[in-house]
């Protein structure tokens, strides 16, 4: 399936792109990655060791600072890849001179950055487990928490109206006005604009009472073309539609229910369901299912993955390639990301450079 792609691709890839216009909200994190080369067990002894002697130092831990959030983070992926985009999101003025520094080079609009008095503020602890690297993310929400419709002005509504994708992460960390704030957006992008609506709510278990208002009035929305998903996002969701997902929880491996979930999803809902995962990713409607193997590579971390997904899947919907293109291209965009050594997102040319090895 995959070699099949592999002109269609390199084809994409290498003729001049055509204009593409997305605006991203509503995070900027400042981000921390802790890369652990142990599991959790190891990791937990090595806290007990050093808080049993009343406070101390573990030296030889791998830190990384870099740019963090799921808007941002998409928003670096499609710039390099030379989309035009428009951050709608809320950092303090350090957060905005780092948005500056790490995207300023590819011609991004800042103007609609909004300046707020407390930095979201992230630690990830990558860690070992059997199956793959994993990270667990201490988070302080900061003023993202306040965002919602109030935040915006007639001129982001402007450029969202505009816009060719209109996307809205990170619902679960906008705690007070998340759900308002994708209603609001996707209704004045699908009433009065020209684009496509695209979804990616991230971990919704912090904000587990609002779910099933996300649920009525913005998954099930018909104004909602793209709902992107992990396994447990998945999960989450399709539990809330059938009881069958909730009584296989647990019982059946993560990314077999996951794909279940989809299925469910895919048939009440008029969006169309994109799940991301660790070996594969997939895309469900009511008329196709189609399951492409993710790239095998050497991960260098395990934070960013899905936001370097979700930018190639929506660079491949906007260049209408096929399904199986499509989530091969996202696929690649991922694991180009994942696999590399400065953690930067690939340009157009490096992806073509690696899908010529890969296919």
């Amino acid at each position: 399936m995959l070699a099949g792609c592999k002109n269609e691709l390199l084809r994409f890839l290498k003729e001049e792109p055509e204009r593409l216009e997305v605006v991203v909200l509503p995070d900027f994190f400042l981000d921390r990655i802790v890369s652990l080369d142990c599991d959790m067990a190891r990791f937990s002894s090595m806290i007990a060791e050093v808080a049993y002697r009343k406070g101390g130092s573990i030296d030889g831990i791998s830190q990384n600072d870099i740019r963090g959030g799921n808007a941002i983070n998409t928003a670096s992926a499609l710039a390099t890849l030379g989309a035009e985009v428009t951050p709608i999101v809320c950092a303090d003025k350090l957060g905005l001179q780092q948005i500056k520094f790490h995207l300023g080079r590819y011609g991004v609009d800042f103007s609609h950055v909004k300046i707020v008095e407390k930095a979201s503020v992230t630690t990830a602890l990558e860690l070992k487990t059997k199956s793959g690297t994993v990270n667990v993310m201490l988070r302080d929400v900061g003023s993202l928490a306040e965002f919602g419709p109030s935040s915006l002005t007639d001129s982001d509504y402007a450029v969202i109206e505009n816009a060719d994708y209109v996307c809205v992460f990170n619902w679960a960390g906008t705690k007070k006005f998340g759900t308002k704030l994708a209603e609001d957006v996707f209704r004045r992008a699908k009433t009065k604009g020209k684009g496509k609506t695209y979804c990616d709510t991230a971990d919704p278990a912090p904000n587990i009472a609002e779910i099933p208002e996300l649920m009525e009035k913005v998954i099930k929305s018909k104004q909602l073309d793209v709902l992107s998903l992990n396994e447990n996002e998945a999960v989450t969701y399709a539990a809330l539609l059938s009881s069958e997902i909730s009584e296989q929880r647990g019982r059946l491996p993560l990314e077999e229910l996951a794909e279940k979930a989809a299925q469910v999803l895919a048939q009440q809902l008029s969006a169309r369901i994109d799940l991301h995962t660790t070996s594969f990713s997939a895309t469900f409607d009511r008329k196709h299912e189609v399951k492409v193997p993710a790239f095998k590579v050497e991960a260098l971390r395990a934070t960013g993955a899905g936001d370097a997904w979700n930018a190639g899947n929506i660079l491949g919907d906007a260049g209408g390639l096929s399904h199986e293109c499509r989530l091969a291209l996202a696929n690649a965009v991922s694991a180009c990301y994942l696999s590399d050594p400065s953690g930067m997102h690939p340009t157009r040319q490096k992806l073509a450079r690696f899908i010529e090895r890969a296919l």
